[in-house]
């Protein structure tokens, strides 16, 4: 029984990965002391018996080259298998593996415990992967999730949901989400997220992209919590040369490759984020605990209803939620007409972690506001139990 294979001519490594999993995975390990890689995945597979393998690491000894000619041809025959690279980590390398279908990257330095966390996140990849690949009976074609998140006003911690939310979806399922900043004048999801994009949302929808998902694929910036993110224009002027149009057809492409689309809209309902709500598969409308704000999201709701959109899969967050700020969840279901589906608690914990550029979600699960974030990312997580509702309106006002 072999669920887990590693490809390594490194004794030593191995050991580490032999301790990693006798540490708590279930399964058996088989290691392949041989670094020339065949040129099929099923050349790999074929000593291996009794259950399926899961997860492939290409360890030390095996070179750069090799593990990302094989792991492509994994990605088109075998996408239900994880593929993980062991190697230093350089934006090239890993904008190169990432592009090759390689699940992750594992510096071949680690730990038993930090190979052992590795490989139960690339078994959740796989997991999921295989479930998603047993059950797609729909046309090809079909395209993923896009995630919009709205509000009508801004300051209202908009940036900060979707970048949670998008880590969270990275977790659950390892490089098949992307964030998308459609704030094209002021986005902040590069300063939110410590990145330095070589390229932008104005890059994405002009030249070769809009024709070639793989040239798109390659503007992407890559961030280390398993997620790519697709970062605003570096000049507001260039937010004039880029069209509703060329947003929709972008969106469509961005689906079409990837399993979760999570965007981040400019305040209010401008010609972007209409495109995007166009798109959208589910919708997160976001208010404060204060009355412009409340008031605001209601007319917005209005008009998204007569437009007719964010009809289906629509959630309402309410940020900062604080029982001393006058208003309760009550207060703000009957001013906007519908239900609150989650209420994220003021949290000192949530603003550090923006300030410093790491997502809360990314560095802890613990806390109100973790804890609630996630609970929001579960109703984007087909896997997940419905959340129940009793109970909201008071967890909320005692915040």
């Amino acid at each position: 029984m072999s669920r887990f294979i590693l490809v390594t001519s490194d004794s030593e490594f191995e050991q580490r990965v032999k301790k990693a999993v006798s540490g708590g995975l279930t399964g058996g390990l088989r290691v392949i002391t041989t670094v020339e890689l065949p040129s099929t995945p099923h050349e790999l597979l074929a000593p291996v018996v009794g259950e399926p393998a899961e997860v492939v690491l290409l360890g030390p000894g095996v070179t750069s080259a090799d593990a990302l000619r094989l792991a492509a041809v994994f990605d088109i025959q075998l996408p239900e298998i994880s593929i993980v690279l062991v190697a230093e980590s350089d934006p090239e390398l890993t904008l190169a593996a990432m592009r090759a279908g390689i699940r992750d990257l594992l510096a071949p330095t680690s730990d038993p415990e930090t190979i052992r966390v590795l490989i139960e996140r690339a078994c959740r990849s796989a997991a999921s992967r295989g479930r998603k690949s047993s059950q797609r009976q729909t046309p090809p074609g079909t395209a993923g999730q896009v995630i919009v998140v709205a509000s009508p006003k801004g300051g209202v911690g908009k940036t900060t949901l979707a970048i949670n939310v998008a880590v969270e979806l990275g977790r659950i399922e390892p490089m098949s989400t992307v964030l998308v900043d459609l704030d094209a004048q002021f986005g902040d999801v590069a300063s939110a997220l410590q990145l330095e994009p070589e390229h932008t949302l104005f890059d994405a929808v002009t030249g070769a992209a809009p024709t070639d998902s793989m040239v798109l694929k390659a503007f992407l910036s890559v961030h280390h919590s398993s997620i790519y993110a697709l970062c605003g224009p570096s000049s507001p002027a260039d937010a004039d040369l880029i069209s509703g149009d060329a947003i929709s057809h972008l969106l469509e492409q961005l689906a079409g490759e990837f399993r979760f689309v999570v965007i981040d809209t400019a305040p209010g309902l401008g010609e972007h984020a209409l495109a995007a709500l166009e798109r959208a598969t589910d919708v997160v409308l976001v208010c404060a605990m204060d009355v412009p704000s409340v008031r605001g999201l209601r007319k917005e709701i209005d008009v998204l209803d007569k437009l007719g959109l964010a009809t289906g899969h629509r959630r309402v967050v309410v940020n900062f939620a604080d029982r001393s700020s006058g208003l309760s969840i009550r207060d703000i279901e009957e001013t906007i007409g519908t239900k609150v589906d989650i209420a994220i608690s003021r949290s000192r914990e949530l603003a550090f972690s923006t300030n410093n550029g790491i997502p809360l979600l990314q560095r802890t699960a613990r806390g109100a506001a973790a804890k609630q974030l996630k609970k929001l990312t579960a109703y984007f997580d087909p896997d997940s139990a419905p959340l129940p509702r009793k109970g909201i309106h008071k967890r909320a006002e005692l915040t």
